[in-house]
């Protein structure tokens, strides 16, 4: 009996100290190479990288390129809008969000310089991620920017609807 009782105290502690042993601990080798999205520089699909959170939430302001003045994030990558969406709704996701990724946040976002309070919101994906809107548009970024201020979704009509800048005041740019 004082066996049994040994081995149930001993069990936890055992499994403790083969936890300490796995991966989570110190960083004796380098770590695995994992895949890279398409463009090296732009956002990697369903990661944070791209939004940028704060405690504050994601920043959003409004910088001059050559469509003018348009939305993008604090890093200067562009931000677009998706006619199929709803103001409350994104009609984006699976191969669509890999290629277009949500500007999602994790707090309230904020207005930078010529950017509307007012216009700012959020609404839920359906992965249950916050995706910051303007002016009643979920707002994306394109895999195929690679540096601040490309524009390189401008007019595109992949998955079944118009892609487009937005200039400060909500409304897409139109290029065409």
């Amino acid at each position: 009996m004082r066996r049994l009782i040994w081995a149930a105290a001993m069990l936890p502690a055992l499994a403790l100290g083969a936890a300490a042993c796995g991966s989570g601990g110190s960083n004796s080798g380098p770590a695995p190479a994992t895949a890279s999205p398409p463009a090296a520089s732009a956002p990697a699909p369903g990661s944070q990288a791209p939004s940028q959170p704060s405690a504050t939430g994601t920043l959003v302001v409004v910088h001059d390129s050559k469509l003018g003045r348009i939305l993008t994030d604090s890093q200067g990558r562009t931000l677009y809008l998706f006619e199929k969406d709803s103001p409350t709704m994104s009609a984006c996701d699976g191969a669509c969000a890999v290629a277009w990724p949500p500007l999602t946040t994790t707090g309230t976002p904020q207005p930078g310089p010529g950017v509307s309070a007012a216009d700012l919101g959020t609404i839920t994906r359906a992965d249950h991620r916050t995706e910051v809107t303007y002016h009643g548009h979920p707002l994306y970024y394109y895999v195929g920017d690679h540096n601040p201020g490309d524009t390189n979704g401008e007019g595109s009509t992949a998955f079944g609807a118009g892609w487009y800048v937005l200039d400060p005041s909500g409304n897409k740019i139109d290029n065409d």
